[in-house]
């Protein structure tokens, strides 16, 4: 308990330090928001100043932080200055796509990187371990935008197999229960509508998971490589364990150890870093909301946006280390 407070503790001055880094940054960006939201209405200046007066963008700068640090504080990141609604309250309602899209990149990179990962070692400089490396060095020379364009254009334009983008068709919308589709479809025995929800997941889930299945199949392996050549590996062998069993019940726990390191920070990296990829493919996720209010400098969506990033980045490495617990008791957090 000791040792988690710690951590806890750490966690402060880190999201101290982010909230000063992107208020800098979000503020001193060029452009008005004020001047964005109006256009070219025809407007008083007393109508543009109460305006301005009303988003709180008539204070100084350092008063502004300290109002933001303030209410932060208290689990209140002011209203958007677009949606006119809690910013809270906006970014939950398109929290749970993301998840949901991280999620099924997630379990389709594990699902892949570590089969072949764990083929590739145990079939070392044959062609198997060949081709797992040159894919893996596809996977991860790709850029994610690239690789995702690339998909809508064979398998939505030319091959019309699955959507452009969005997460479903209009007409076969379910009522939102948990704000996850997959699950909200089945909650609701609409079969069409969750083979709909999985057919517009799957090219923004390809998209993330193969450059992550990619980086997981090279550390799972050149970790399963070194743990066949330890010493108790080999005394299992010896004492006559069939080969299967020594790879499955004795390797592959202490190999996936970096794996687990990597996994949950790719996926504290996917959800933080998957803007690009929802507007690509149109998908209602908070990354997609980011990239908008960046554009028209939204200040407190950004600033709540990127603070929820950094809060799950560093659970995400906490339940890694909790993780590395149950694979390994001799590792204490």
């Amino acid at each position: 308990m000791e040792i988690l407070f710690k951590r806890l503790i750490r966690l402060i001055p880190v999201l101290l330090g982010i909230s000063v880094i992107v208020f800098l940054m979000i503020s001193l960006t060029p452009g008005d928001p004020v001047e964005i939201m109006l256009g070219d209405q025809q407007v008083t200046p007393e109508m543009e100043q109460a305006m301005r007066r009303d988003m709180g963008l008539d204070l100084p700068i350092h008063e502004r932080f300290v109002r933001f640090l303030y209410n932060a504080a208290q689990g209140n990141f002011g209203r958007s200055f677009f949606h006119r609604r809690p910013v809270m309250e906006v970014i939950m309602e398109r929290l749970p796509a993301t998840i949901e899209l991280t999620l099924c990149a997630m379990l389709m990179a594990i699902v892949v990187a570590i089969p072949l990962g764990v083929l590739a070692a145990v079939k070392k400089g044959t062609v198997y371990d060949r081709a797992s490396v040159v894919m893996a060095m596809i996977g991860i020379s790709m850029p994610g935008f690239w690789f995702g364009i690339i998909l809508i254009i064979l398998f939505a334009i030319h091959l019309q197999w699955l959507p452009v983008s969005g997460r479903s068709t209009f007409a076969l919308r379910v009522p939102s229960i948990t704000g996850m589709l997959l699950i909200d479809t089945l909650l609701a025995g609409r079969l069409d509508s969750f083979i709909d929800a999985v057919k517009h997941l799957i090219l923004p889930t390809l998209t993330l998971g193969l450059a992550m299945a990619a980086t997981l199949m090279q550390v799972t392996r050149a970790s399963m490589m070194d743990v066949l050549q330890q010493d108790y590996i080999l005394f299992a062998e010896a004492k006559g364990l069939k080969r299967h069993r020594v790879i499955f019940l004795h390797a592959l726990k202490n190999a996936l150890i970096p794996t687990i390191t990597v996994a949950a920070i790719q996926t504290g990296q996917l959800l933080g870093g998957n803007m690009i990829i929802e507007t690509i493919f149109g998908w209602p996720g908070v990354g997609s909301l980011v990239v908008k209010a960046i554009f028209t400098r939204n200040y407190p969506l950004v600033q709540a946006a990127v603070l929820i990033y950094v809060v799950i980045y560093v659970l995400m490495n906490f339940i890694a280390d909790i993780l590395y617990t149950v694979l390994n008791p001799r590792v204490r957090i």
